[in-house]
């Protein structure tokens, strides 16, 4: 007769083999991408003198922080994020505010062509920017606008800059949000209409509220795209007075020399507000993933 087994006695259940390997993947996929970040603060904390003397793959003597004050300095940093700013945040809110009204009378108003309407929005995602290069930069010097922009054209200016990101990023805030809106009770505008309500009242006091967190993971992404984006402003900005701080790097190489260590001190300067915005925001922005995959 076999005696049964007390919660003391009882060991931890054996380690499965494909869950040991599975860790061992994600551990060694983990220090790969972390690999070459890694290395980076690692030549910014160097001298290039030290570098340049005994080589990159040798033990360092001397770390200090002088690189990232002199790239800080020389790179005019603190100017060209101001610019980013000025791009990044009127885009971010525009985007949001035109893509939520889209998504609400998709989701909340039934008639034939509203899966249509969303499917022209989502299109834009599937063109490559690059098509457009020619016809956009061309667009973008024949329109003025004297008084609103300092070049008295969208050409050279944030404007331009900020609509053509509100352009490309509407069509998927407004697929994610319309499924998002799909999921909250219909009950909720039915009621809503019965008393009275407008259907601004609906979208602004009742729908959008309720559409918080959505709105906050993607506000999280836009950040994120649009802080990081250079392709744009390579070819809608003549003036490097006018670029984002994606262009700040520039600054940093000299036409006969180049410092790596002073170039990978400002990239890592520049990659400072994109980590604070997700730590300060990851919660919502890993809940973005899924947003609106429920249900569509």
């Amino acid at each position: 007769m076999s005696t049964p087994t007390t919660a003391l006695g009882r060991g931890r259940p054996p380690v499965r083999p494909a869950r040991l390997l599975l860790h061992v993947f994600l551990v060694v996929t983990s220090l790969a991408w972390l690999a070459p970040l890694l290395w980076a603060v690692l030549a910014a904390l160097r001298p290039y003198a030290e570098t340049s003397d005994r080589g990159y793959v040798s033990w360092p003597h001397a770390l200090s922080t002088d690189n990232f004050t002199t790239a800080f300095r020389q790179s005019d940093m603190a100017h060209y994020l101001g610019n980013t700013l000025l791009i990044a945040v009127p885009a971010v809110l525009l985007t949001l505010f035109l893509s939520s009204m889209v998504a609400f009378y998709v989701s909340r108003f039934d008639f034939r062509l509203n899966v249509f309407l969303l499917l022209v929005f989502t299109a834009g995602n599937l063109l490559p920017q690059q098509v457009i290069i020619t016809p956009l930069y061309r667009m973008y010097l024949l329109v003025d606008l004297p008084g609103i922009t300092q070049s008295g054209k969208l050409y050279d200016s944030a404007l331009g800059l900020v609509l053509i990101h509100v352009a490309f990023q509407s069509g998927f805030c407004a697929f994610v949000l319309s499924n998002y809106m799909r999921m909250l009770p219909v009950e909720l505008t039915e009621a809503a209409l019965v008393d009275g309500a407008s259907v601004w009242r609906m979208y602004w006091q009742i729908v959008l509220p309720l559409c918080r967190p959505a709105m906050a993971a993607l506000a999280t992404l836009l950040s994120i795209w649009i802080y990081n984006d250079f392709f744009w402003a390579i070819v809608l900005i003549s003036t490097g007075e006018n670029m984002p701080i994606t262009s700040a790097l520039n600054n940093l190489s000299g036409q006969y020399f180049t410092d790596p260590n002073l170039v990978a001190a400002g990239a890592l300067l520049t990659a400072v507000p994109t980590l604070v915005v997700y730590f300060a925001l990851q919660r919502q922005f890993v809940s973005g993933l899924t947003l609106g995959a429920n249900k569509g």
